[in-house]
C-alpha cells in the first residue's frame, strides 16, 4: 500500500506540473526542484534500467541496492539542495555498421537515477510544447508511429517532394550557449539549471584522463535525448509550423525521430525554397547538415505518370527503404522494406553470434537464435515487408547450419541439418505492425 501511495504522490505532482504547462504555454518555471523528494527519486530509480554497465565508480545495481533507502534519501537531499555533482562518464566503444567504432559514455548508476529524476520533471513540462510530428524518446510514441505517418501521407497526397535530412554529429555539436538560451524560455529554476550545466560539463574519463568538451550533450544518460529533443524542437519543429508552413503554397509536414528527420512538401517550388534555407536555419544554431546525405527528391506517385527510376524515387528512414509499389488492389501506395545496410548489419550480428556460441548446447543456441529473430521481426515486421523478413530467416538458417557444421569439422549439408531444424524450429516471419493506406490525420 505504501508503494502505491508514493507512486500516486509522484503522479499527482507530475499531473499538476503538466496542467500548469498546458494552461500557459509562455509560463516560465522558476521553482519546481522542490518536487524532487524521496518518493520522486524512488520512482526515478524504479524507471532506471538495472542491467547496465558500471560507470567510473564501478558500482552496479546490486551494490547500490545493498543500502538503497539510505542512498536514495541522500541523493534526494543533494538534488534539492543543489549540491549534487555528477561524476564524469566512462568512455566505451561499440562497433559501427559502416566499420570502425562509435564512442559512447556510461554514467554511474546513481547518476542515471539523478538524470532520470530531472528528466521526469523536464519531460512533463516540454511534452505540452512538443510537436505531434516528433516521435523519438517520448512517452507513448515510437518509431513505428513515425513510419506509419510516412507511409500514409505521401500515399494520400500522391504528389510529394521529400527532403531527407542528415545532421552531422548532432549529439556532439549541440551549442551549450544556444541550449541554455532555449531552456530559458521555459525553465529557470536555479537548482535544475545548475544540474543541467554540471551534466554538460561533467566530462569523459578515458585512459585516466578527463576531457570536458564545450559542445554536445551528456553521453549515455537519459537526459541527453531529452535535451536534444528540446533543442531540435526549437531549431526545426517550431520553425516548420510557425515560419515555413504559413509561407508555402501547399502543405508540408516534418516527421522527426530524435535527430533523424524528413520534410514532406506537396509542390516542387515549396520544396526547393525550403531546401535553400534549411542549411542556414541549422547554421544559426551551430549545426551542419551533411552535404552528401541531405538530399531533395521527387516522391510523386508513379500513377501520375512519373518517369523516374525506382532508385531515384526511394529513400531510407529509420532503417527502412520507402518506395512506391502497387497494392493487391492495384493502387499505388508507399511501401517499406528493410534497408540494405540494416539487413546486412543484422545478418553480420547474427553470424557473429553463431560463431560465439558454436560450442554451446543446441538448446542455448536455439534460444539465442529465436531471440535475435524475434527482435528483428518485432521491428521490421511491417505490412509489405514479408519478402525481406523471409530472406533474413533463410539467411539465419544457413548461418546457423554452417556454424554447426564447422563445430563438427564437416561441410554443411542440408540433409543433416533439416532434421535438427525440425527439432529446434526457428520463428516464422510475421507482420507485427499493420499499416493501412488510409487518410492521415490533419
Amino acid at each position: 500500500m505504501s508503494e502505491t501511495l508514493r507512486s500516486g504522490s509522484v503522479t499527482t505532482k507530475l499531473q499538476r506540473i503538466a496542467e500548469l504547462a498546458r494552461e500557459d504555454r509562455s509560463r516560465v518555471f522558476t521553482s519546481v526542484a522542490h518536487a524532487i523528494d524521496l518518493e520522486w527519486v524512488k520512482e526515478a530509480c524504479r524507471r532506471t534500467r538495472k542491467d547496465g554497465a558500471a560507470g567510473v565508480d564501478g558500482t552496479v545495481w546490486a551494490d547500490y541496492a545493498k543500502d538503497l533507502e539510505a542512498n536514495l534519501s541522500a541523493l534526494a537531499m543533494k538534488i534539492r539542495a543543489g549540491t549534487y555533482r555528477p561524476p564524469p562518464v566512462r568512455r566505451a566503444y561499440i562497433p559501427k555498421a559502416s566499420g570502425g567504432e562509435r564512442p559512447i559514455g556510461i554514467p554511474s548508476f546513481e547518476d542515471k537515477i539523478a538524470q532520470r529524476a530531472v528528466a521526469m520533471l523536464l519531460e512533463v513540462i516540454y511534452e505540452e510544447d512538443f510537436s505531434p510530428d516528433s516521435y523519438g524518446f517520448r512517452p507513448r510514441r515510437s518509431a513505428h508511429q513515425a513510419l506509419e505517418e510516412l507511409q500514409r501521407r505521401p500515399t494520400y497526397w500522391k504528389r510529394c517532394w521529400v527532403i531527407d535530412g542528415d545532421i552531422q554529429s548532432f549529439f556532439d555539436t549541440i551549442d551549450h550557449t544556444k541550449l541554455r538560451s532555449i531552456l530559458d524560455q521555459r525553465v529557470r529554476d536555479g537548482v535544475i539549471r545548475t544540474l543541467v550545466d554540471r551534466w554538460l560539463n561533467a566530462g569523459v574519463l578515458e585512459q585516466g584522463r578527463i576531457t570536458r568538451p564545450d559542445e554536445g550533450t551528456p553521453q549515455g544518460g537519459v537526459i541527453s535525448p531529452l535535451l536534444a529533443n528540446i533543442f531540435l524542437h526549437e531549431v526545426l519543429d517550431r520553425w516548420v509550423v510557425r515560419e515555413v508552413r504559413p509561407r508555402l503554397r501547399g502543405d508540408a509536414r516534418c516527421i522527426r525521430y530524435a535527430d533523424d528527420f524528413v520534410l514532406l512538401l506537396k509542390t516542387e517550388d515549396d520544396a526547393r525554397r525550403v531546401m535553400a534555407v534549411l542549411d542556414k536555419r541549422f547554421g544559426r544554431f551551430g549545426l551542419k547538415l551533411h552535404p552528401e546525405k541531405t538530399r531533395l527528391l521527387s516522391f510523386d506517385s508513379p500513377g501520375l505518370g512519373t518517369k523516374r527510376a525506382q532508385r531515384e524515387r526511394s529513400f531510407d528512414f529509420l532503417g527502412l527503404t520507402h518506395f512506391w509499389a502497387l497494392s493487391r488492389k492495384g493502387r499505388w501506395v508507399v511501401k517499406q522494406r528493410t534497408a540494405k545496410s540494416r539487413f546486412a548489419r543484422g545478418l553480420k550480428a547474427l553470424k557473429e553470434r553463431c560463431r560465439e556460441m558454436r560450442h554451446h548446447t543446441l538448446s542455448e543456441q536455439h534460444e539465442a537464435m529465436c531471440r535475435m529473430l524475434r527482435g528483428h521481426f518485432n521491428y521490421y515486421g511491417i505490412t509489405g515487408n514479408g519478402d525481406a523478413l523471409g530472406r533474413y530467416r533463410s539467411a539465419a538458417i544457413r548461418h546457423w547450419g554452417r556454424s554447426l557444421a564447422r563445430r563438427n569439422n564437416r561441410r554443411f549439408a542440408w540433409r543433416r541439418f533439416l532434421p535438427l531444424l525440425e527439432r529446434f524450429p526457428l520463428p516464422m516471419p510475421r507482420p507485427v505492425h499493420s499499416v493501412a493506406p488510409s487518410e492521415p490525420a490533419t
